[in-house]
C-alpha cells in the first residue's frame, strides 16, 4: 500500500526560494490531477472550509502526561543552525527503560535516519530516576521544517506530544513579482509551482512597461476567503494557483489570542484501527454554539459521534475509528474555528483461516478458501511464488464474501498441480493442490489363490476400457505363452491357464494394462498335506528313557508345502523354539526336541501337531526319566533324655520312580557345620535313637532316602532339641508371714540348675492328716516368694516347693512342721513425710495432695480429723489403702487452713500424727496511707498494714509516684518492709500522687491504696553550686571473667561452650577450632549478650571433638580461653 507524503517534501525534492519563508509540515496528494475537494489530506478547499490560515494556527501546550514528565517544546533555527529537542520519563514505577520514537509528519519513523544532520541519544540520571532522551538536527536544512512526535511506551501504556520545527531563511534584496512569477513555467512538470527565475532573467530587458498600477495581491489574498482564492488568480492572470497557494501558507502570520477558545484542539491526533478517540477543546464562553466539522462538512451525532458537556470542555468522540475516519477535523464557536488532523493506523491484516491442501482429478472443480481478520483487505494469490493472473482470459478466478477470500478453477488440468498461497499484510497462508489422471476401472480383480500340488491354474480379471492390452508376470518375470500356460484376452475379460501345477508355479503374478500405471497383483500358492515320519525312529511303543540331568535331543522327520506349523506339546502346555532348558526346533524336513538337563518333571507325553494349508498331521512319544528320591520331610524327635533322643520320619513322596532300599541317618551340633553319620548300613524302618550326646548342647538331625539311582539330598533338619536333666531341690524353704487365710513362704533357687535353666517354681500344700498335695499356683512362678491363699483359719499345713524346667520337675522341698494359719498382730506405726512435719504451705487455687504411710497388721483403721472436727467429705477427698492414706484437695481454699490429725488403730493399738496444712493468698492493700510532711523536693509516707495479710507474712511494700498532669504511674521503690518512708527527688514544682501495694509471698496486692490528698514540691529560692569533677576513665583491655570448662558431649544432642569477657570498648569476640577460626559454619550458633559469649554446636559427632578457643579483641589490647570438648557416642543397651 502506499505510504502517504510526507508533508516537508517538495514535489521535486528541492526546496522552495522563498524571502523570509518559513517552512512548516504540510501534506499534498501523490497525484495532482486529483480535484482539492476530494483530498481528505488537503490543507485548503474550494468550499465551505477553513483558510489556511486557521489550519497553521498554534495550538496550546497539551499538559503533561503519566509517562512524560518533560515535552519536547516547538522551536525556530535558521538555515544550517543546531537544534536540541528533549523529552524526559520518570523511571521511579517503571520496572525498564521505556521505548521511545521520534517520527516526523505522519509515519516517517526517526530511527532509520540517523547520520551527520541528526542524532538521537538518550541518557539516565540514577539519583533523580529520570530518562532523558535527546533528538539533535545538526545543521538544518530549509525541507527540515515541519511537525514532529515523539512516542513513549512501556506495557499497555501509550503517550506521544507533537511538535513543529520552523526554519528561517535570509533576507533577499530583489522584490518579486507575484503574477509573473507564479505563472508556469511548464505545465505539469516537477518545478510547478517554484519561481522561475530564469524566465525572469531573460526577459527582463525586453519587458514593455505596463501602465496599470501595481496591486498588492499578497494583501488582496490574506484578506479573502478560500472560496475566493480562484476567482482573484484568474483575475490577476495567476495560473500556478497551487503553487501560490503552498507559497501563501509560508507566510509568517499574527498569531492572535483566540476570544472563543480558552484551549483549542491538538494539532493531530493518533487511533489504532478499530479503536476510540476523544476530541476536546475548552470554550472560553460556555454559552456560544459550537460546530464540528470533518473534510469541511459538519458532523451530525449519532452512535459513531457522540458530543459530551464537561463545564466548559466540548468533546467530540469518534467510536469504532476506520480509514474514513483519517481526515481533517474542526470546530467552530461562533466566528472562530481551530482544526486537527486525526490520523488513523491500519493493523496489518492477519490469516484467520489457512487454506486448506486439496486433491482432485483432471476436470474438476477447484476451490480454495481463506479467511482473513478484516472485509475488504487487500490480499494476493501466488502459485509456486509467481501471482496467479485473475484477468478475464484467466483460468483462475478470486471472489471475495466478507472477509472470506476464494479461488476457484473451474476445469482443473495436470497443470494445475503445484503449490497455491495467499498473501496479506500481517501473514502468509499455504497449500498444496494435486490433480491426477481418472483411475483405470476394475470390474474384477485378480484374486489370490491356492491350488494343490498337481491341479490346474486359471487367473482372470476385468476392467475398463475392454480394449486395453496387458501383460502378465510372475515374480516380476515376463510370463510368455507355451504348451503348459495359455494367454487368452476377450474384450474386458483377461486370463492365464496354467495345466498341472507345481511347486515353482507359486508366488506374486501381476497383470500391467498398457499405458497406465496402476497394476492388478495376487499371490499363488502351492499347498501339500503335512506327515510325521516315526517309523525311523525304532523306539519300541515309541518310548523313550533317559537318566535325569542328562541331555535329550530327539529329531523326528517331517514333509509338507508350504512348510507345515509344527508345535510341541506336553499335555496342554506348548513347548516353544524360544525356551531356556526345553525347546522344540524345526529345519526345513525335520522337527527336534531338546532337553538340556532332563528332569523328573519331564516325563510324560509329548504329542507333534502340523498343520498347512493342505491339512494336519499328529504323533505320539513317550518319555520316561529316572532320577534319585526326594529328601524326606524333616524329622520329629518325639522324646529327650539326658544323652538320648528318639526320632521317627515319613517316606519321601517321590520315590524316583526306583524303589526306596533304606535311609541314611546324620547329626550336627546347632552351633557347628559339620555333620556326623550315625549309622554305616540302611535302615529300613522310620523310626532311630540317637545316643552319646552331651548334655545341654542342642542338636539337630536329618536323614537322607537312597534307591537304585543315588542317595537323595538330605531333609531339613529337624527342630533343635538338647538332652537336659531336672534342676535339684530348692534351698532354704522358711515362712514369710501368716493370716488368718493366707500363708506366705519363700525360699532360695537350687543349688544345682543344669543346662535346662529354670522355667519356675511350683508350690503345693498338705493339710495336716491328709495326703493329697493340692497345686497352689496354676502357673509357675518365677520369683521365691508366695503367698498361699484361700485357708481356713485354725488349720495346720504342711508346704513344699519344686524347681520346674525344660527337663521336668525336681525333688520337692518341704517345710518340716506343720503351720497354724492365724494372723500375728503388728502394733500401728505412721511414717510421717520429712516435708509434712513441717508447715506445708499452698497458694489458693492449687491442688493439695498428700500421701502418708503407715504400717500395721491386721489392715489398720485410719481416721481424719481437722482442728479436732471430722473432715467434710464433700470438700476434701480421702482414700486409705493397706499401707498408706491420701488426702487430696482439687482446689485449695483459705478455708482449708488447719491442722490435720491422723489416727491409726489395730485393735487396742493407736498411733497418731498431726500435720499443718496452710493455704495463702494474695494481701489486701494497705491501710489509710497519708502524707506526713513535705518538704524540698522530699515526701514523708506513712500507712498501717493490711487488715488480711492473705493467711501469710507481709514480705514487703511496692510505693508508686505519679504527677497530677499526666497520672501516669512509676515505682519509687519495691520490696520495702517498713510502715513509712521518706520519697526523695521530686521535681520542684510539681505536684504527686502516691499509692501502696502490699506483698507477702504470693505477690503483690491485687489493688493498691492511694494517698487522698496530692504534694505539691515548692519551688525555693536556693541556689546549688555543683563540685566539679573529672570523668573517670573506663576503658580497659580484655579480661575474662568466667573461663570456658571442658566440657563431654552427647552425639545427637545439642551442646553449648560459655564464658564470660570484661571489656570496653566492647571487644570482637573470635571462636577458634583447633587453632582455626569458625567462620560461615552452619553448625555452629555464636551469641554474645552483656559480655556473655556463648557458642552452640548442633548436633555434634565425634568429628566435632577437640580444642575450642575463644578470643577477645579490641584496641587495648586481647584475651583468650580454650576448652577440650569431647563428644561421645551413645550406646543402645541389649
Amino acid at each position: 500500500m502506499p505510504e502517504p507524503t510526507k508533508k516537508d517534501e517538495m514535489p521535486n525534492g528541492q526546496p522552495e526560494e522563498n524571502v523570509n519563508s518559513t517552512k512548516k509540515l504540510s501534506v499534498d496528494l501523490p497525484n495532482d490531477s486529483v480535484p482539492a475537494m476530494e483530498r481528505k489530506d488537503s490543507v485548503w478547499s474550494l468550499g465551505e472550509g477553513q483558510a489556511p490560515e486557521e489550519l497553521e494556527k498554534p495550538a496550546d501546550t497539551p499538559p503533561l502526561s503519566t509517562l512524560l514528565i518533560e515535552q519536547p517544546q516547538s522551536g525556530t533555527v535558521s538555515v544550517g543552525g543546531d537544534i536540541t529537542f528533549v523529552a524526559k520519563v520518570e523511571a521511579k514505577d517503571l520496572l525498564r527503560k521505556p521505548t521511545v520514537k521520534w517520527f516526523k509528519g505522519k509515519w516517517m519513523d526517526l530511527a532509520s535516519k540517523t547520520g551527520k544532520h541528526l542524532q538521537l541519544k538518550e541518557s539516565f540520571d540514577r539519583l533523580t530516576k529520570i530518562h532523558t532522551f535527546e533528538m539533535h538536527i545538526i545543521k538544518a536544512k530549509e525541507n527540515y521544517a515541519g511537525n514532529y512526535r515523539c512516542e513513549v511506551t512501556y506495557k499497555d501504556k501509550f503517550d506521544s506530544c507533537s511538535f513543529d520545527l520552523e526554519v528561517k531563511e535570509g533576507q533577499s534584496s530583489q522584490s518579486i513579482d507575484i503574477r509573473s512569477a507564479f505563472k508556469r513555467s511548464s505545465e505539469g512538470q516537477e518545478d510547478a509551482g517554484e519561481l522561475d527565475f530564469s524566465g525572469l532573467l531573460k526577459h527582463r530587458e525586453h519587458k514593455q512597461q505596463d501602465d496599470t498600477p501595481e496591486v498588492d495581491v499578497w494583501e488582496i489574498l490574506k484578506n479573502a476567503r478560500p472560496d475566493e482564492y480562484e476567482k482573484i488568480a484568474f483575475m490577476y492572470g495567476i495560473t500556478d494557483l497551487r503553487g501560490l497557494l503552498r507559497r501563501l501558507k509560508k507566510i509568517p502570520k499574527e498569531v492572535k489570542k483566540s476570544e472563543a477558545f480558552a484551549k483549542k484542539l491538538e494539532p493531530a491526533y493518533q487511533v489504532d484501527k478499530g479503536g476510540k478517540i476523544r476530541l476536546v477543546v475548552d470554550l472560553a464562553d460556555p454559552t456560544v454554539d459550537l460546530k464540528w466539522y470533518k473534510n469541511g462538512q459538519e458532523i451530525r451525532p449519532s452512535t459513531k459521534y457522540i458530543f459530551e458537556h464537561k463545564g466548559t470542555q466540548r468533546i467530540l468522540v469518534i467510536n469504532n475509528c476506520n480509514m474514513n475516519d483519517d481526515a481533517a477535523y474542526a470546530v467552530a464557536a461562533g466566528d472562530e474555528k481551530c482544526s486537527t488532523e486525526l490520523f488513523v493506523k491500519e493493523l496489518p491484516v492477519k490469516i484467520v483461516k489457512e487454506i486448506e491442501p486439496v486433491k482432485t482429478t483432471v476436470n474438476e472443480r477447484i476451490e480454495l478458501e481463506c479467511e482473513v481478520s478484516e472485509e475488504g483487505a487487500q490480499v494476493k494469490w501466488m502459485k509456486n511464488g509467481v501471482e496467479v493472473p485473475t484477468g478475464v482470459r484467466s483460468r483462475y478466478r478470486v471472489k471475495c464474501e466478507g472477509t472470506k477470500h476464494f479461488l476457484v478453477i473451474d476445469d482443473a488440468s495436470i497443470e494445475d498441480t503445484g503449490t497455491y498461497s495467499i498473501m496479506a499484510s500481517g501473514g502468509t497462508s499455504e497449500a498444496h493442490v494435486q490433480v491426477d489422471l481418472k483411475p483405470l476401472k476394475i470390474y474384477q480383480d485378480l484374486q489370490d489363490m491356492k491350488v494343490l500340488l498337481g491341479q490346474p491354474i486359471k487367473l482372470h480379471c476385468e476392467i475398463y476400457p475392454g480394449n486395453v492390452p496387458g501383460r502378465w508376470y510372475r515374480n516380476g518375470q515376463l510370463i510368455q505363452p507355451s504348451d503348459r500356460i495359455n494367454i487368452i484376452h476377450r474384450n474386458k475379460v483377461h486370463r492365464l491357464e496354467i495345466q498341472a501345477s507345481s511347486l515353482h508355479d507359486a508366488g506374486d503374478y501381476t497383470f500391467v494394462p498398457e499405458g497406465y500405471s496402476q497394476t492388478l497383483s495376487a499371490k499363488l500358492h502351492i499347498i501339500d498335506p503335512p506327515r510325521v515320519h516315526l517309523e525311523s525312529l525304532n523306539f519300541p511303543e515309541n518310548t523313550v528313557t533317559v537318566v535325569a540331568g542328562n541331555k535329550l535331543r530327539l529329531e523326528i522327520p517331517i514333509s509338507g508345502e508350504p512348510a507345515p506349523r509344527v508345535v510341541w506339546m506336553k499335555g496342554e502346555r506348548v513347548i516353544l523354539d524360544s525356551g531356556h532348558r526345553v525347546r522344540a526346533e524345526t529345519y526345513g524336513d525335520q522337527t527336534s526336541l531338546t532337553i538340556d538337563v532332563t528332569e523328573r518333571e519331564d516325563t510324560g507325553n509329548y504329542k507333534i501337531v502340523l498343520q498347512n494349508e493342505a491339512g494336519e498331521a499328529t504323533a505320539s512319544i513317550k518319555l520316561k526319566v529316572v532320577d534319585i528320591p526326594d529328601p524326606p520331610d524333616a524329622p520329629l524327635v518325639t522324646e529327650v533324655g539326658g544323652d538320648w533322643c528318639s526320632m521317627t520320619w515319613e517316606p519321601p513322596k517321590y520315590d524316583g520312580s526306583s524303589p526306596i532300599f533304606g535311609y541314611f541317618i546324620e547329626r550336627k551340633k546347632k552351633q557347628s557345620s559339620r555333620w556326623m553319620r550315625l549309622n554305616f548300613d540302611l535302615i529300613k524302618e522310620t523310626a532311630f535313637e540317637p545316643k552319646k550326646m552331651i548334655e545341654g548342647v542342642p542338636y539337630e538331625v536329618r536323614v537322607f532316602a537312597v534307591n537304585a539311582i543315588g542317595v537323595s539330598r538330605p531333609s531339613e533338619p529337624s527342630k533343635a532339641f538338647t538332652p537336659l536333666a531336672v534342676t535339684s531341690e530348692p534351698t532354704m524353704l522358711v515362712v514369710d508371714d501368716v493370716t488368718d487365710t493366707t500363708v506366705t513362704v519363700k525360699w532360695r533357687p537350687p543349688e544345682t540348675i543344669g543346662a535346662a535353666g529354670l522355667d519356675g517354681y511350683l508350690v503345693e500344700y498338705c493339710i495336716e492328716g491328709s495326703d493329697d498335695w493340692v497345686v497352689s499356683n496354676k502357673e509357675l512362678t518365677e520369683k521365691t516368694r508366695y503367698t498361699i491363699t484361700g485357708l481356713s483359719p485354725g488349720c495346720k499345713i504342711f508346704v513344699r516347693v519344686r524347681a520346674i524346667n525344660a527337663a521336668g520337675a525336681s525333688a520337692p522341698r518341704s517345710l518340716q512342721h506343720a503351720i497354724l494359719v492365724k494372723e500375728v498382730i503388728e502394733p500401728p506405726k505412721i511414717r510421717v513425710p520429712r516435708h509434712l512435719k513441717m508447715t506445708y504451705t499452698r497458694r489458693v487455687g492449687e491442688a493439695v495432695n498428700l500421701v502418708v504411710p503407715f504400717m500395721g497388721k491386721p489392715r489398720p483403721k485410719v481416721t481424719w480429723l481437722k482442728d479436732g472436727k471430722p473432715i467434710d467429705p464433700s470438700h476434701i477427698n480421702i482414700r486409705n489403702s493397706d499401707c498408706d492414706s491420701i488426702i487430696f484437695i482439687r482446689k485449695a481454699k483459705r478455708s482449708h487452713s488447719g491442722k490435720y490429725e491422723m489416727t491409726v488403730q489395730v485393735e487396742n493399738y493407736v498411733d497418731t500424727a498431726v500435720m499443718d496444712i496452710q493455704i495463702v493468698d494474695l494481701p489486701g492493700p494497705p491501710h489509710s496511707v497519708t502524707i506526713e510532711d513535705v518538704w524540698g523536693g522530699n515526701v514523708a509516707l506513712v500507712w498501717t498494714a493490711p487488715k488480711d495479710n492473705g493467711n501469710a507474712p507481709i514480705t514487703g511494700y511496692t510505693i508508686q509516684k505519679a504527677d497530677k498532669k499526666t497520672m501516669e504511674w512509676y515505682t519509687c521503690i519495691e520490696h520495702y518492709h517498713r510502715t513509712s518512708i521518706t520519697i526523695t527527688e521530686l521535681v520542684v514544682g510539681n505536684e504527686y500522687f502516691f499509692r501502696i501495694f502490699s506483698e507477702n509471698m504470693c505477690g503483690l496486692s491485687e489493688t493498691p491504696t492511694q494517698t487522698k490528698k496530692s504534694a505539691l514540691i515548692a519551688k525555693e529560692g536556693l541556689q546549688v553550686k555543683m563540685a566539679d569533677y573529672s570523668d573517670h576513665d573506663f576503658k580497659e583491655a580484655p579480661k575474662f571473667t568466667q573461663p570456658l570448662i571442658n566440657t563431654f558431649a552427647i552425639a545427637g544432642y545439642n551442646t553449648t561452650l560459655n564464658c564470660s569477657v570484661r571489656s570496653n570498648p566492647r571487644a570482637k569476640v573470635i571462636w577458634m577450632k583447633n587453632k582455626i577460626i569458625i567462620l560461615d559454619d552452619p553448625r555452629y550458633r555464636m551469641f554474645s549478650n552483656q559480655g556473655v559469649c556463648t557458642l552452640e554446636i548442633r548436633k555434634p559427632s565425634p568429628y566435632d571433638g577437640g580444642v575450642y578457643t575463644c578470643r577477645a579483641v579490641n584496641e587495648l589490647g586481647d584475651a583468650q580461653v580454650e576448652c577440650k570438648l569431647e563428644v561421645k557416642v551413645q550406646t543402645q543397651e541389649l
